[in-house]
């Protein structure tokens, strides 16, 4: 399967860089399709659930003054892209970089000056070909935690989720090939601060609940949204999320449920419309007596919220109701107020309490 994904991708290369070596044999002026990624060719998909990238494209030409140097960074990239695939290696996109950098001819011109030249362009492959990042063996630091009553199979290695230590298994950033071996879990908990995954790994949570703990550490990295998207898609795991309870909190969820702007075009790999948001809100503030915890929203906070109250997927009334009243009284809460009612109320009683009454937003 992993050989055949890798076929796929080298396939899709090749057919690229042949259509301009065939525009050249015809005398034509090479050029290249790319999908626009700009905010004007980013909708809403309202049967998928998920932002989707529009039908928009832009012709990159070799022959303007305007295009050349992008034109060529682009078949650079794509060529070193397909090397790596084809050997079966991955590279980080930083390595890339400096693989690829260097001075053109007897010229003092180089092939890139900054990586600010080089990742946008790594969009522009994936947009063009259909394909994710991690399909062209490109990786990106890791970030996110987890662990649960899983095993896993990794380039030949079986790891058990439930059997790493305090520290649970770090989220490589391509998970594409990651074979599942064993899942037993009723559902998967996604949280976003560090410290409420270390709190509910230390109290065994997803042992008494027989669930998947996830720590993505703020937004989550591209290889964290592919895992929870396979778990869910492809074991029918439930997802619920738990942030701050702020704008850029509710944000990370939205992220996770329906993709991001940025990434549009992979939102169908990326996204899980099917998860759901356990928590933390302004309602629960009051309900549970948070007050002495809450934090003052400052201006940039009640903006945000502003913001995606015109979000097309913040239209239900839960979410339209939670961000009005954080807009309205000016107050956000962390994870960690729950705290303030003992260090175990988040184990103990908030969670317990939301799934029991299955309290969760759309």
């Amino acid at each position: 399967m992993v050989k055949k994904r890798g076929e796929n991708t080298s396939k899709k290369i090749f057919e690229f860089a042949e259509g301009i070596v065939e525009q050249i044999k015809e005398e034509k002026k090479p050029k290249m399709k790319i999908p626009v990624r700009s905010l004007s060719n980013v909708e809403w998909s309202e049967d998928k659930g998920v932002l989707t990238l529009g039908n928009k494209k832009s012709n990159r030409y070799f022959f303007n003054v305007g295009h050349a140097r992008k034109f060529m960074q682009t078949l650079l990239i794509a060529s070193f892209c397909k090397d790596i695939v084809d050997e079966n290696i991955h590279a980080s996109i930083r390595d890339m970089y400096y693989n690829l950098k260097h001075s053109i001819g007897d010229s003092k011109e180089n092939t890139f000056e900054e990586q600010s030249e080089s990742d946008p362009l790594i969009v522009d492959i994936e947009t063009a070909l259909n394909l994710l990042r991690e399909q062209l063996h490109l990786l990106a630091d890791r970030k996110g935690v987890v662990v649960g009553n899983v095993k896993v199979r990794d380039r030949g290695d079986v790891i058990d989720w439930s059997k790493l230590g305090s520290g649970g298994w770090s989220i490589p950033s391509v998970v594409e090939d990651i074979e599942f071996v064993d899942v037993d879990a009723d559902f998967a908990l996604v949280i976003e601060k560090n410290a409420g995954f270390e709190r509910l790994h230390e109290d065994k949570f997803w042992r008494d609940y027989n669930c998947i703990l996830m720590g993505t550490g703020g937004q989550p990295a591209r290889g964290t949204r592919r895992l929870i998207r396979r778990l869910a898609e492809e074991h029918k795991i439930p997802i619920y999320v738990l942030t701050d309870s702020d704008s850029y909190g509710w944000y990370i969820y939205s992220v996770i449920k329906s993709g991001s702007m940025a990434l549009a075009h992979a939102s169908d790999k990326l996204a899980t419309p099917s998860a759901k948001f356990i928590g933390l809100t302004i309602t629960d503030i009051m309900e549970y007596k948070l007050e002495k915890s809450i934090i003052r929203a400052n201006d940039r906070d009640i903006k945000r919220a502003k913001e995606m109250l015109d979000y097309p997927w913040f239209q239900e009334k839960e979410w339209r109701r939670e961000l009005k009243l954080m807009i309205d009284k000016r107050i956000k809460a962390e994870i960690e107020a729950l705290s303030s009612r003992g260090l175990k109320f988040l184990t103990d009683t908030y969670l317990p309490e939301k799934l029991d009454k299955k309290e969760f937003l759309p």
